[in-house]
């Protein structure tokens, strides 16, 4: 390792997140006396305390700077009970004037029938005159009485230094308040906070960066830290993911210098990968040029992706495939915003340009929901088919309109074929017992009869 990155390398060791080695930890440091209990009145204090600047916030047209950074001052020191209750507070005490809304609505509604009373006239004159006005004023009043108090509160909070990061967090805690408390008022909270944060973190706000063994010892820390499906052991695998033949891309957002938002590994494979084990095959067989934890995080809080590209003709040995995989929300303060398609496209662009011989991409996923979808559709068939059966519709030669074809002919004799033991059961009821068992996987003869149906109904789902 050359001396210009032996600062980096110490830097990373000590501080990046490795998985723990065999060697034996220091004795623990004696104890310091014990300290007296906390006073149980201290969080209610502090909560309060950060009321008082979230009211001082939001009662000012214009949230002075001072009171948006004692909040959020105050809301980080707060621990999970206080945090919920500021929360609550926030949903509710600052919600949409309703009162004043539905005095508008009045005065809208009777303005307009007076109005519509005049009877026809022509555009112009309408335009000109004074209940038109008074329509337009009363509209734009309407607009503004539907927005909720804490609109500007969060507008100026995103305009503060470290405010944006301060959102994620809150829409963090947000979450886990609506896991408990599925209110309709925090339901509101975060569905206007979600479209905020969608607007503020757009794909064109965002600088995408390529990462590299030369960037700052801190950002290939929280490179280390994030990556939890893969993780980077030592430095000397965390060099080998930025070396030769990989890619490191990440979105940053200028509220948030030197810690990504979101970031993508990139892996180069000779064939089209099919499953993880494939890569870790690939891996070992290739690995100057192959890297294997292709992973796409998202760091404020997804699912997992793997993409390929082929045919790279610059290296002597022919690999065909390009591999990204998964992207992953560490904190789930950015759930639902989707960063990571606007990622992938910007970085495809950027390696069609780079290696022109790029030319097919393709993506290993997992399908969040789709067994769940799928054991739930069996089920409504298999009941349904024996309560037919029962009611003699079957025999009649009637169905109901429910119904629906599941397995093609074809597939169910693949799959009756690939079982020993039928027991006179359907080709419906054999899937899902297969299905059930997840044994399939280890029986080539099973995954190849379920490989059809079931690449079919996933694309349906």
């Amino acid at each position: 390792m050359t001396r210009s990155h032996t600062p980096k390398s110490l830097a990373v060791l000590l501080r990046a997140r490795m998985h723990p080695d065999s060697i034996p930890s220091p004795p623990p440091a004696p104890s310091p006396p014990a300290s007296p209990e906390p006073d149980p009145s201290a969080r209610p204090a502090a909560a309060s305390s950060v009321r008082h600047w979230l009211h001082a916030s939001i009662g000012a047209a214009s949230p002075p700077p001072a009171a948006l950074e004692c909040f959020s001052d105050g809301y980080r020191s707060l621990d999970r009970g206080g945090r919920h209750e500021i929360l609550r507070s926030l949903a509710t005490d600052y919600d949409v004037p309703r009162a004043r809304v539905r005095d508008l609505m009045r005065q809208y509604v009777s303005v307009s029938a007076t109005g519509e009373g005049g009877g026809e006239q022509p555009g112009a004159e309408r335009e000109e005159g004074g209940a038109a006005s008074a329509l337009y004023r009363m509209e734009r009043g309407l607009r503004d009485a539907l927005r909720p108090k804490y609109a500007g509160f969060l507008e100026a909070m995103n305009a503060q230094p470290g405010g944006l990061k301060l959102l994620a967090v809150i829409r963090a805690d947000l979450l886990a308040l609506l896991g408990e408390e599925n209110a309709p008022v925090l339901r509101a909270l975060d569905g206007y906070l979600k479209e905020k944060l969608v607007t503020w973190l757009s794909p064109a706000a965002l600088a995408l960066h390529q990462i590299t063994w030369d960037d700052p010892a801190s950002l290939l820390e929280k490179i280390v830290a994030y990556e939890a499906v893969h993780p980077i052991r030592n430095l000397i695998d965390l060099k080998r993911r930025l070396g030769v033949g990989r890619r490191c891309f990440g979105y940053f957002h200028p509220a948030i210098p030197g810690e990504p938002l979101i970031f993508i590994e990139v892996a180069l494979l000779k064939d089209m990968a099919t499953s993880i084990q494939v890569n870790i095959v690939w891996m070992i067989s290739f690995n100057k040029w192959v890297l294997y934890s292709t992973s796409l995080h998202l760091m404020f809080s997804c699912h997992i992706r793997k993409f390929c590209w082929m045919s790279l003709q610059s290296l002597n040995v022919k690999l065909n495939v390009h591999c990204f995989t998964q992207y992953r929300q560490p904190r789930p303060g950015l759930s639902g915003i989707n960063l990571g398609k606007f990622l992938l496209k910007r970085v495809i662009d950027m390696l069609r340009k780079d290696m022109p011989s790029v030319q097919i991409f393709a993506t290993l996923s997992p399908i969040p929901g789709f067994m769940q979808w799928l054991l739930a559709k069996l089920a409504s068939q298999i009941k349904l088919a024996e309560t037919e059966m029962q009611e003699g519709n079957l025999i009649e030669g009637a169905s109901s309109t429910f119904r629906e074809s599941i397995l093609f002919p074809e597939e169910e004799k693949m799959i009756h074929s690939a079982i020993d033991q039928i027991n006179g059961k359907q080709g419906i009821e054999l899937l899902q017992d297969i299905l059930k068992s997840s044994q399939w996987v280890k029986s080539d003869k099973l995954s190849a009869a379920l490989k059809s149906p079931l690449m079919r109904l996933c694309t349906r789902y």
